[in-house]
């Protein structure tokens, strides 16, 4: 099977963050049409981390979903439009992401929290991989997101 074949199948059954590479002067697939760079795919996945981490704490269990939902289809989004992501760096975040929906399903924010820091842990690792070292992501301390509220509203 070709590689460019079977990224986007593991990227829809992973949903993996190890496309997190900011590899933005590869030269995209597609010539004819605007494609976002890839840095810029990259970064609105670092947005999406950043919101999944605060919606897990907060225990708004629809948000952290549709967060990680919002991040396997960017991902898989990258992974169509640029040809030179190694395979190996998709299927590395297989378990992380696999322990974050089931931690979401669950309701369980003990899990949530280890699953969570084992997805930054392997995004850090798919960076050094690339050559990225220097591009290090971390659990957020503070949202950025000011005005927007993670906890669920009282009723």
């Amino acid at each position: 099977m070709k590689i460019r074949a079977l990224v986007p199948v593991l990227l829809v059954s992973v949903g993996t963050m190890a496309l997190a590479a900011a590899q933005s002067s590869r030269e995209p697939m597609s010539q004819g049409e605007y494609v976002p760079r890839l840095g810029d795919i990259m970064a609105g996945k670092q947005w999406r981390h950043i919101k999944l981490w605060f919606a897990g704490r907060q225990r708004n269990w629809d948000l952290a979903a549709y967060e990680l939902a919002q991040i396997k289809a960017s991902l898989a989004d990258a992974a169509t439009l640029y040809s030179n992501i190694p395979v190996s760096d998709v299927t590395v975040m297989s378990a992380p992401i696999q322990s974050i929906n089931k931690a979401i399903e669950s309701k369980d924010g003990v899990s949530f929290a280890k699953a969570f820091s084992d997805l930054t842990a392997g995004c850090n690792s798919c960076h050094r991989e690339m050559g990225r070292e220097f591009i290090t992501i971390q659990v957020p301390a503070v949202s950025p997101f000011s005005d927007q509220l993670f906890a669920l509203p009282k009723q």
